[in-house]
């Protein structure tokens, strides 16, 4: 008995991976570019469908077209040229490109506005003391002393100046001290002078924050912890 066998050449045509990805928003269109192909080949896929896009909406009314494109670091020029390329569509205009990536000098500016910077000193009468992040004073500030923050300021000592948190338009950020005994507190736009009548030094730190009636009020430290809960990067760890 004879077999014959036969062996049939089959030719798998692969349908070519899609690099990017259209999808309709309230706000528009939002384009997910791939971050793992070559930028040439992202600028050719995003020219073919933006051509069949134009054929089919080429008298709609004006888009706002969102770029999200990942992991992906884009060079000035080249976020110009695709904003150049999308704009050469007659109904299509860039309202933001998104990136997962930043620039070493935009990281820096991060860590700058971000990190406690610790100080030890006591700022004197006539003194300003200016950090960009928070502040962490390891002493006092006098009467007459200034000390502004862009993030929160807390000091280990006695607070009888003024103290200014949140200085960029920060309204979380709070203001804790040893000793809170401020002549004026001052948090993001909202001021509150310090109060009339006397009150006794108790051993006990207290914090000052806005609430909710956009008001900054004194209380124990005690209450940070559920009023700003996001205040550490350690909570729910311990």
């Amino acid at each position: 008995m004879f077999f014959v066998e036969l062996f049939v050449e089959v030719n798998v045509v692969t349908k070519p991976k899609q690099y990017i990805t259209i999808k309709g928003t309230k706000d528009g269109l939002t384009l997910h570019l791939d971050d793992t192909c070559s930028y040439d080949d992202l600028l050719k896929e995003l020219e073919e469908k933006l051509t069949v896009s134009e054929k089919a909406e080429s008298d709609g009314p004006l888009v706002s077209v969102h770029l999200k494109v990942g992991n992906r670091y884009l060079t000035p020029e080249q976020e110009e040229e695709l904003r150049t390329l999308i704009r050469r569509k007659k109904n299509l205009v860039v309202e933001s490109i998104e990136s997962n990536v930043i620039t070493k000098k935009e990281a820096l500016e991060w860590k700058r506005k971000t990190e406690i910077v610790s100080v030890s000193k006591i700022v004197r009468s006539g003194q300003v003391l200016h950090v960009e992040g928070d502040l962490l004073l390891i002493g006092d500030v006098n009467p007459g002393g200034t000390v502004i923050a862009g993030g929160n300021i807390f000091i280990l000592g006695a607070l009888r100046g003024i103290a200014h948190a949140g200085y960029y338009g920060n309204k979380e950020a709070v203001i804790a001290a040893s000793i809170m005994k401020p002549t004026q507190l001052r948090i993001s736009d909202v001021m509150n002078r310090a109060p009339d009548y006397k009150t006794d030094e108790r051993n006990e730190m207290e914090c000052a924050y806005i609430d909710d009636h956009n008001q900054i009020v004194v209380d124990r430290l005690q209450l940070l912890m559920h009023l700003r809960p996001n205040l550490t990067r350690l909570e729910g760890r311990v």
